[in-house]
């Protein structure tokens, strides 16, 4: 009995530890659009919201551009939640607002091409 209640409340804590979010996560882009598409990603809340952002990017877009758009996408579709920053020109900074849940940035789509998108937590 014993086994069984550490085996299940090791499996707990690894449960939880591997859905925790974060305040705070880097999108890096890499590389300007060669062809029209589409960036999306969902902002996933640790209370469950899921919030879709989709970004589109024209041909001829630089890097720097691309990360300028997704940044301003996160704060119009994304406002009630989060807040974002472009640093360092190519990096998006997307951050939870006070009061609100740590998140993950999930399913990232890229349709654009040579355009490559990174995340990091920070």
């Amino acid at each position: 009995m014993k086994r069984i209640t550490l085996a299940l409340l090791l499996f707990a804590c690894v449960a939880s530890t591997a859905i925790a979010g974060s305040n705070k996560w880097r999108l890096q882009v890499s590389g300007g659009a060669e062809s029209d598409g589409t960036v999306s990603f969902t902002l996933a809340l640790d209370d469950g919201q899921r919030l879709p952002v989709t970004v589109d990017i024209k041909k001829g877009t630089g890097e720097n551009n691309v990360a300028k758009r997704i940044s301003e996408a996160v704060r119009t579709q994304a406002a009630a939640c989060c807040k974002s920053e472009v640093d360092d020109g190519e990096d998006v900074l997307v951050k939870k607002k006070r009061g609100q849940p740590d998140l993950d940035v999930v399913d990232i789509q890229v349709s654009v091409k040579g355009v490559r998108i990174t995340k990091d937590r920070e």
